[in-house]
């Protein structure tokens, strides 16, 4: 069965991004872009499921990036990567989406449970709202959390306040610019 893996980069005291959408404390390092695009190129994760504030974020950078773009070659070689990759996207205003994406207008806990039973492999969820959603319904099965080293005082948290879960560590790793990934499977709810 499919998985639905919680991918994020976040800061020391827990968010993903600052008081004012601040997101330049998160640059990944070419190390970790790489493990980004290998996520997708090896197809371990071959859906993304995105909230509208993220698909836009994504939308609006990617697919402006090409083969004359003064980029580094990982970030060419994840805009193509990103093009291409099937997306579904929940959104209430949105009314249509581009780039392999499929647009639903809520979160269907028995649909999405059934999406986990199609021939596939993984999904990742990504937006901080979608994420807390897909925890309420107990839809995601493992957390990477993408620790950077800085202190943003306040912002959009990773976690929601009102969901409890207990985690086991399957996996650390450091990545260039003492990013740690923290690999947890959900053990439970507490």
């Amino acid at each position: 069965m499919r998985e639905i893996y919680y991918i994020l980069m976040v800061s020391l005291d827990g968010f993903i991004e600052g008081p004012n959408g601040e997101l330049g404390w998160s640059e990944p390092s070419e190390e970790l872009h790489q493990h980004f695009n290998d996520l997708y190129a090896t197809g371990e994760i071959d859906t993304s499921l995105y909230g509208r504030r993220l698909y836009e974020l994504m939308a609006g950078y990617w697919p402006t990036i090409n083969e004359s773009s003064q980029v580094p070659d990982v970030e060419l070689e994840f805009a193509r990567l990103w093009k291409k990759h099937p997306k579904i996207v929940f959104s209430t205003t949105l009314d249509k989406v581009n780039w392999n994406a499929e647009l639903k207008r809520s979160v269907d806990p028995e649909e999405i449970r059934a999406l986990k039973k199609e021939p596939g492999t993984n999904m990742d969820v990504g937006g901080a709202n979608l994420a807390a959603s897909f925890m309420r319904y107990g839809l995601i099965d493992e957390f990477r959390l993408y620790v950077h080293p800085v202190i943003l005082g306040g912002g959009t948290p990773m976690f929601p306040r009102d969901v409890k879960l207990k985690f086991k560590c399957v996996e650390t790793r450091t990545f260039d610019g003492d990013v740690v990934m923290l690999r947890y499977r959900l053990a439970e709810t507490v």
